[in-house]
């Protein structure tokens, strides 16, 4: 079976997460589930986080956008990763920031 751009995004934040020892899975949407929920949600050291990944020059939606904001406004880790910094994804569970400026990271981590 051939991997989709955004799939092969997908399974190099996965692998990321494994090594990392991260809480994560990929919620479902649909019937009770909500629109627009990130691709990839979780708990790393206490800090929720949320993922929705891109590949290419695809943007996320509206929706998607809204609910990315709304994690970031609750305290969450939330933001688009492509391939421009889906191998950088320990730096940005700890905040630091990374080449890709698509990222706006104004949170408070738990980190020393």
């Amino acid at each position: 079976m051939v991997m989709t751009p955004e799939a092969k995004v997908k399974k190099k934040v996965t692998e990321q997460l494994k090594k990392l020892g991260a809480y994560y899975f990929y919620p479902v949407t649909g019937g009770y589930g909500r629109s627009g929920v990130p691709d990839i949600v979780g708990c790393y050291r206490g800090n929720f986080f949320a993922f929705e990944c891109k590949s290419g020059k695809n943007k996320p939606t509206a929706l998607q956008d809204k609910n990315l904001s709304d994690i970031n406004v609750a305290g969450g880790i939330a933001c688009v990763v492509n391939e421009d910094n889906m191998m950088h994804i320990e730096d940005i569970l700890k905040g630091i920031e990374v080449k890709n400026k698509q990222l706006e990271l104004d949170f408070p981590v738990q980190y020393e």
